[in-house]
């Protein structure tokens, strides 16, 4: 829940890929805690098009502040809207259950196209759902247009937000790909509790204490590692209740390392080792966990800037890629991805009204 990524590529959604520009805009304290309390709220829905009580106010303001950053985006880089632009809107999620094929993405499409004058492609988790697959992870079709820039093969792409997630490209482009685990959230959470900060830069709280083995090792014994890919959680899957009897210090470094071992622990679900290792979110910049990868996984792990890709951008680039795939009717999911029971496109089409 940090902010709003715009990204700016021309694609033709297969294998030509140009970034142009990108930029994060960052929500305020009052924005995030607007979007706590949107997940809260969300905590008991049943139906993925519920808006009760204060939500509908919500998805109204997520919408609205997309669009500002839309066109905040376009008047900086002197971007002229034109109808062979389109935007792919991912909206904020606020409830995942693949268990029960329920999730929910705040953000009102139409709106946003009415806001900005763009055509919109949204909704894009949906229909991958109605073919049993889990609605997630996404990017996994831009990793394999990136997997072209990388020196060996099979390689893995993890993107370390809130919730970490891994693609396997192996050496015939096949895909593989599911959430990791905790990502950032609960050492984020854990800093926030402790410091008053939203993230332990660089790691500097972690890197001053002491793992504690047993805790790390009862956080490893969750059943979710046990589930065979594909398979996704939500951001609330995982609790500090483990730690909470940890000072601040040792409580971090026991989340990192977790974090850590979730990601190499991924590599048991492939055929073959990857040979690479890309790295891409807000986690590569935390710098204990980039070491801590690195003293677990026995090939290069690099941050995603290593092959010329932005390691900010990639989740915003991946929505766009996705848009023009939507528009062309190209799979967005496949079986070895979100386990969808077959290749699948998706997404909602949403022209401005008068167009």
């Amino acid at each position: 829940m940090d902010g709003i990524d715009v990204a700016m590529i021309s694609t033709d959604g297969e294998t030509t890929v140009k970034a142009i520009a990108f930029e994060a805009v960052d929500y305020d304290a009052g924005q995030r805690a607007l979007l706590s309390e949107a997940m809260a709220l969300s905590a008991g829905l049943a139906c993925r098009d519920s808006r009760p009580g204060k939500l509908s106010a919500i998805e109204t303001d997520i919408t609205r502040w997309h669009a500002d950053a839309v066109d905040w985006f376009c008047q900086k880089h002197g971007v002229e809207k034109t109808g062979d632009m389109v935007v792919g809107f991912h909206g904020q999620t606020v409830l995942h259950r693949p268990d029960i094929g329920l999730t929910v993405q705040l953000g009102n499409g139409q709106s946003l196209a009415d806001a900005t004058g763009l055509k919109v492609v949204g909704d894009m988790r949906a229909n991958d759902m109605v073919h049993g697959g889990q609605g997630a992870p996404l990017a996994p079709a831009y990793h394999a247009a990136m997997a072209s820039h990388v020196p060996g093969r099979p390689v893995a792409f993890v993107n370390i937000g809130g919730v970490g997630n891994v693609t396997f490209v192996d050496q015939n482009g096949e895909l593989l790909a599911f959430d990791t685990g905790p990502g950032n959230a609960l050492m984020d959470d854990w800093c926030m509790q402790h410091t008053g900060k939203p993230v332990d830069v660089d790691g500097t709280l972690a890197r001053s204490g002491r793992m504690d083995d047993g805790v790390l090792a009862e956080l490893r014994r969750h059943d979710y590692f046990l589930e065979t890919p594909p398979k996704s959680l939500d951001r609330a899957s995982f609790t500090l209740d483990a730690v909470k009897h940890l000072g601040p210090a040792d409580g971090a470094a026991t989340l990192v390392m977790f974090t850590a071992h979730t990601i190499a622990d991924s590599a048991s679900w492939c055929g073959k080792m990857p040979e690479y290792w890309v790295i891409s979110g807000g986690g590569r910049k935390n710098r204990f966990l980039m070491e801590c990868l690195a003293s677990l996984i026995n090939a290069p792990v690099v941050p995603a800037e290593a092959i010329h890709m932005d390691g900010d951008a990639v989740e915003a680039e991946a929505w766009a890629y996705l848009a023009v795939r939507s528009l062309r009717g190209l799979p967005l999911t496949w079986p070895g991805t979100t386990g969808a029971s077959e290749p699948v496109s998706g997404g909602v089409v949403f022209d401005p009204s008068g167009r």
